[in-house]
């Protein structure tokens, strides 16, 4: 039986939950991309079946910050998605801050263990640092999924080296997180 990925490109096209901006760039417009990308590497691979809370550049989720996310998680856990993966990329009041880390609701769970294995791929694939995995269970999507969920933040939007490698080479996104899902998975295409 096929893996249920359900994949998050956070926030929205614009408010309400549009996302950060840095170096001329839009997250929510980055992190469409490179789910996109990775979207159609797991398709590829056969074992996995996908869900894309944004299909298209211009879908809107709800009408405030909060039915956004609740959307989200409502149609992962009617669907019966095996991982929640929550994409977004970060920002600094520094411009120097570089890398990529992920948030789950608790350490040594299975999501902290997907996550891990993201991050290494994320690491091999890009070359970006990686700021490790740390538990927050105050965040919605994190507290409010029936399955393992990971927040990932790609990179620093603030960063011109992040931003522009996210802008330039989202497949190389894509491909760390395809690598590490089925490094953690065991399953090969």
């Amino acid at each position: 039986m096929a893996i249920k990925i359900y994949i998050d490109q956070g926030h929205n096209p614009v408010n309400p939950n549009a996302g950060a901006e840095g170096n001329g760039l839009r997250e929510q417009n980055l992190v469409y991309r490179i789910g996109q990308e990775l979207a159609t590497l797991l398709r590829q691979n056969g074992n996995f079946e996908v869900r894309l809370s944004r299909p298209t550049p211009e879908t809107q989720l709800g009408t405030s910050n909060a039915s956004s996310l609740r959307v989200r998680t409502e149609e992962a856990n009617a669907w019966g998605a095996d991982y929640f993966i929550s994409l977004h990329t970060n920002a600094s009041e520094l411009a120097a801050a570089t890398g990529s880390e992920a948030f789950v609701f608790a350490l040594g769970t299975r999501a902290a263990g997907i996550a891990e294995a993201m991050l290494a791929g994320l690491q091999e694939s890009t070359g970006l640092a990686t700021r490790g995995v740390f538990a927050r269970p105050s965040l919605y999507v994190l507290k409010r999924t029936a399955m393992p969920a990971v927040l990932l933040e790609l990179g620093f939007i603030t960063n011109a080296r992040d931003a522009r490698l996210m802008n330039e080479s989202p497949g190389l996104f894509a491909r760390g997180i395809y690598e590490g899902i089925v490094s953690y998975t065991g399953v090969g295409g």
